[in-house]
């Protein structure tokens, strides 16, 4: 097949979308594709291709920060220009499929979806529609705690003038709090907040341009994530921390985080955990041909609570996603291999008529 390969991106998870691009564009060629590696938010979006199998593709190291809200200025002024018109857009309709490997923002959001069933270009992973319901955490866990899931409480707050929201107050009155993006991924800008000055302090650095914040008890217990691929829920993966949170510093750094698949539970508690995956996966709209991450965290009773459905989970190589299906005896390229077969026919068809 010609794939094209869309990483980068104009998200504050740029760095990682460019090392799963890059992955998985070395799969790709394992598993005997031709493909085209496209960034629509550089100066020159074609990174790389066509390439056909044999042939070397480069690698990426995601740096220790994210983009700052400057450069994403600009990045998101060039991937506007260049998927709404011109090479990018041609190369992306003369494509059997496109591989999605961009991870938030308007990669995540659902922009880059729409745009792509306008276009009539068949694509991987979730439909716009869906995206759009994951992505937002608030209204994400509205749907998820009415289909039946355990959410925790959660606050929303723009900050602003005035005083600290009441609710606020409350929750970080009975014990630490979490507070992060309503909308953002890869842990960026979440912090565990124990007293009111942090807190005043923590809102002060992120609340540049009216970001919309979260704010939620923090849960004490272990951490674990499931990943579903098309109808089938993969083995649970138990996230060790050695930091307190599991941020975009833990992340990305070497020997911060230990990633356990099978997690080491027993087999009733497993199979709780992959059966909210999939109710999750279903309720936010993931149809049979999309792939979903949920991730988990346990209060201090050891009881699970639903934090959040990922629609384009990280495939870089120490991604939570992969080490799942290594745990279902799925290398990666069969992995990638798989996600690619999911992808469904055009959404839509603008030559017809």
């Amino acid at each position: 097949m010609r794939v094209v390969v869309l990483c980068g991106g104009e998200s504050s998870e740029r760095d990682v979308s460019l090392a799963s691009g890059w992955a998985v564009t070395r799969a790709l060629l394992e598993r005997g594709h031709e493909v085209v590696v496209v960034d629509p938010a550089a100066a020159v979006p074609v990174l790389a291709g066509p390439l056909q199998p044999g042939d070397a593709a480069g690698e990426f190291t995601v740096g220790r920060e994210p983009p700052s809200l400057a450069e994403r200025d600009e990045l998101r002024r060039r991937m506007h220009t260049a998927l709404t018109g011109g090479p990018v857009l041609e190369l992306l309709r003369g494509a059997d499929t496109v591989f999605l490997a961009l991870h938030g923002g308007w990669g995540e959001d659902g922009h880059v979806q729409a745009l792509l069933e306008m276009a009539g270009v068949r694509f991987t992973g979730a439909d716009s529609a869906a995206c759009a319901a994951a992505w937002h955490k608030g209204r994400a866990q509205a749907v998820l705690g009415a289909a039946g899931l355990p959410v925790p409480e959660r606050v929303p707050w723009r900050p602003g003038p005035g005083a600290v929201p009441s609710d606020v107050r409350r929750l970080l009155a009975a014990g630490p709090v979490v507070v992060k993006p309503a909308a953002d991924g890869s842990s960026v800008a979440v912090h565990r907040v124990g007293s009111l000055p942090e807190l005043t302090r923590v809102v002060a650095e992120e609340s540049a341009g009216d970001v919309e914040l979260l704010v939620e008890p923090f849960l004490a217990g272990r951490e674990f994530t499931v990943a579903v691929v098309g109808g089938e829920a993969l083995p649970v993966v138990e996230i060790e921390l050695t930091t307190p949170m599991f941020d975009y510093a833990a992340k990305y750094r070497p020997g911060a985080v230990g990633e356990v698949c099978p997690a080491r539970v027993d087999d009733r508690f497993a199979d709780r955990l992959r059966e909210s995956a999939l109710l999750a996966h279903r309720a936010l709209g993931f149809g049979a041909g999309a792939y979903s991450r949920t991730d988990f965290r346990c209060d201090s009773g050891g009881e699970p609570w639903c934090l959040e459905v990922n629609a384009l989970p990280g495939l870089t190589a120490g991604s939570l996603l992969p080490c799942a299906a290594g745990g279902a005896g799925w290398t990666y390229p069969v992995l990638v291999q798989r996600l690619l077969d999911l992808a469904a026919p055009a959404r839509a068809d603008v030559t017809a008529g």
